[in-house]
């Protein structure tokens, strides 16, 4: 998957079991069906009476027709079944004939019904996608002199958007960053989600450090949980992310995490994790184990890569339950462009997990300026 295949700014999907490239042949298979019942009804045995076994051709064209081709496939069934019968058994015509009417009118119902679903759907994934749009708005490829890339794999495929969250913004402190995961998936966690990054929009601006921002993302959280928040889920409502802001010039990296996975900062051919030097309570949960926020300065140098992730990538699973070794993975990948080493990353989860990635993930690279240096 490259950056040409999404929107700008690297939001995704990934290709699933459910989507192989066969599907446009197999609205076929309908005609070929009753093609080859038309064959055997003409050159078997008249004892075989293979004519009568024509409703399947309709019965299964209502999974992926229209009700007008099903109809058609119906009619066509009806005069095949009048010239072989007529020609073999006149006796049984009327029989096979109001079976076929049977079946074709009960195939056109159930085409008429999957439409009205997929229209449904549609729609749904429509709304999924503007709601997206709003969450995850597209990041352009260089922010405030520092090259960014993203990738986004929804994993509720009809929603196609989810609970992770990424943004970056160029402010007057620097640029600013934003990755995170809110509890749960799919589409009832896309309101918290979008509710955090519009908070972190206007904050990220205003306040005058991570701390600031950090904690008034919490109080806005808060606000929002108690408003909107299910009476079933009480405090269960929270967030895990990652602020991170590089001053203008460079040089570092501050960091404050909020219980989320440690960023990897990539220098030529090694890989540091950035774990924090103390915990910070995640977004709405500062009341109930304090608010006290540690800020970590990292140094960076010019052509570093600096990525961020949720935990849908740390904790991918391969077949024996083995979690995804993401550091021993990103070691010696240093010297990749951010939109190649997220395409990398991609390829490698989906082979790792045999194809099935069950958790919305997210992830972010930088890439300070200049270029890569090789490690010292």
């Amino acid at each position: 998957m490259t950056s040409d295949d999404l929107p700008e700014g690297g939001q995704g999907r990934r290709r699933r079991r459910g989507s192989p490239a066969w599907r446009p042949r197999a609205v076929w298979t309908p005609m070929l069906l009753a093609a080859l019942l038309c064959v055997l009804a003409l050159t078997t045995p008249r004892d075989f009476a293979v004519s009568r076994l024509l409703p399947a051709a309709p019965a299964l064209a209502s999974s992926m027709w229209s009700v007008g081709a099903t109809l058609a496939l119906g009619a066509f069934a009806l005069l095949v079944v009048v010239i072989v019968e007529i020609v073999y058994d006149p006796r049984s015509t009327e029989f096979t004939l109001a079976a076929i009417v049977a079946v074709t009118g009960a195939a056109a119902y159930a085409s008429h019904v999957r439409r009205q679903r997929e229209r449904t759907l549609s729609q749904v994934r429509s709304v999924a996608m503007a709601a997206q749009a709003v969450v995850l708005r597209p990041i352009p490829h260089r922010v405030g002199g520092l090259e960014i890339e993203t990738l986004y794999l929804a994993a509720a495929e009809e929603a196609r958007v989810g609970g992770d969250f990424f943004e970056a913004l160029d402010t007057p402190h620097g640029v600013r960053l934003l990755i995170g995961d809110v509890r749960g998936k799919g589409l009832p966690a896309v309101g918290t989600a979008g509710a955090i990054t519009n908070a972190f929009r206007e904050a990220a601006f205003e306040e005058p450090d991570l701390v600031a921002v950090a904690r008034r993302l919490d109080t806005v959280m808060t606000r929002y949980s108690q408003a909107y928040a299910e009476p079933t889920e009480g405090a269960e409502r929270f967030a895990t992310a990652v602020f991170a802001q590089i001053p203008p010039g460079g040089g570092r990296a501050e960091l404050l995490n909020c219980g989320h996975p440690p960023p990897l900062l990539l220098h030529g051919g090694r890989v540091r994790v950035l774990d924090p030097s103390a915990a910070s309570p995640p977004i709405t949960m500062a009341a109930l184990i304090g608010d006290v926020y540690t800020v970590d300065t990292v140094p960076v140098a010019p052509g570093d890569l600096l990525l961020l992730y949720t935990d849908g990538v740390s904790e991918t699973r391969d077949r024996n339950g083995d979690f995804f070794p993401l550091d021993a993975w990103a070691t010696g990948r240093g010297a990749l462009p951010p939109r190649a080493l997220l395409d990398a990353l991609h390829q490698q989860l989906v082979r790792f997990s045999g194809g099935v990635l069950d958790d919305d993930i997210a992830a972010l690279v930088v890439r300070t300026g200049g270029s890569p240096r090789s490690a010292g």
